[in-house]
């Protein structure tokens, strides 16, 4: 981490902010509000709520809204707290690129083009013909096999794997246990009921600023390539089947699936442990809530839940009336009860005509 302080006013240039205050105090990080001390910056998202207390602030500055009210307490004012917040805690965090080299216990193989300007650490494995480009970072570990393409700046976790033909582009981070170019699941089965499997010779291409969470997974094309666009965010645990292409600047959480040869847009949002059937497409702007089950192509700006996924306000109420089957349960089973008992005193009389 980067201890050098900077002044108020520097941060608030930095993310295009007012400062607020009479004094330009110098800073070393930033903290949540209830954890920041002296020298540190905290960020408020929204307006000020009953129970905020000025009193209980230790931090020596905030940032806020341009709409938050005065406060004795030296601020910058923004658009968006929390993005200005992100940015100067990069800022902070951001370390200085160090080339260390290729380490000696590092083995690397026949015609590889590795930049002078690169650090890669003990124990990595790298195959032939590999390309690495400027202030790559690579950790202990990671498996590179042949005619692998590795983009400037990018930063490749330890005991990542990448296969044979993957493509990474520039910043890309890629974290711990993550698999890149694996088989895809394709088997053809025979009238005896055996599973064939299908060869996969494609392989996967992750451009600019791509990143991909601890153990997940991206198989590599049947034919042709996998594609995740620039800018598109993965978390942890995430399966990424053969032929798929993910749009720039999605973001896919935890333990989602997306099957074979699906499509995804641009911006489109995957909640947690959301299912994706194969050869589906999903527009741009497509947003599915956690769990939820996606069997059908999905126009753009759609927002859909449940399984199968249906559009969103038309789950909360079939959701709603789940909830109320217990009651309305009973209440027909009450109604099925009065409506006999009418039925017995309409039919009694007529019956005690046909006795006499």
């Amino acid at each position: 981490m980067d201890v050098r302080g900077r002044k108020l006013s520097e941060l608030a240039a930095l993310v295009g902010g007012v400062v607020s205050a009479d004094e330009d105090p110098e800073l070393y990080g930033l903290m949540d509000i209830e954890s920041a001390g002296v020298g540190e910056i905290a960020f408020i998202t929204g307006a000020p709520g009953k129970e905020f207390d000025i009193s209980a602030i230790r931090a020596s500055a905030l940032i806020v809204a341009k709409s938050f009210p005065e406060i004795p307490v030296p601020v910058i004012r923004v658009d968006q707290p929390a993005l200005a917040a992100a940015l100067i805690h990069q800022s902070f965090c951001n370390k200085p690129f160090v080339a260390t080299g290729i380490s000696t216990h590092a083995v690397v193989g026949k015609d590889c083009l590795v930049d002078h300007e690169v650090s890669i650490a003990p124990g990595v494995i790298i195959g032939d013909r590999v390309h690495i480009a400027r202030q790559v970072v690579i950790h202990a570990g990671a498996v590179i096999e042949d005619d692998v393409v590795v983009g400037e700046g990018s930063l490749i976790y330890p005991n990542v794997t990448l296969l044979c033909r993957t493509e990474i582009g520039k910043r890309v981070i890629l974290h711990s246990g993550t698999v890149i170019g694996s088989d895809g699941f394709g088997f053809v089965t025979d009238h005896a009921g055996r599973h064939v499997k299908r060869p996969h010779v494609g392989n996967v291409r992750i451009d600019d600023e791509v990143e991909i969470g601890a153990n997940s997974c991206v198989d590599r094309a049947t034919f042709g390539t996998t594609w995740i666009k620039r800018g598109t965010k993965i978390d942890n645990q995430v399966h990424v089947g053969h032929n798929v292409t993910i749009g720039e600047d999605c973001i896919i959480v935890a333990q989602v699936g997306i099957s074979g040869s699906t499509e995804l847009g641009n911006n489109v949002v995957l909640g947690g442990k959301v299912a994706i059937a194969g050869h589906l497409k999903l527009g741009n702007r497509v947003m599915v809530a956690s769990k939820a089950g996606v069997t059908t192509n999905q126009e753009e700006g759609a927002v859909v839940s449940g399984f199968p996924a249906i559009p969103h306000r038309k789950w909360l109420r079939a959701a709603t009336a789940f909830q109320r089957l217990p009651d309305l349960i009973s209440e027909v089973r009450h109604l099925r009860k009065q409506v006999a008992e009418v039925i017995e005193k309409m039919v009694a009389p007529e019956k005690r005509d046909v006795d006499r």
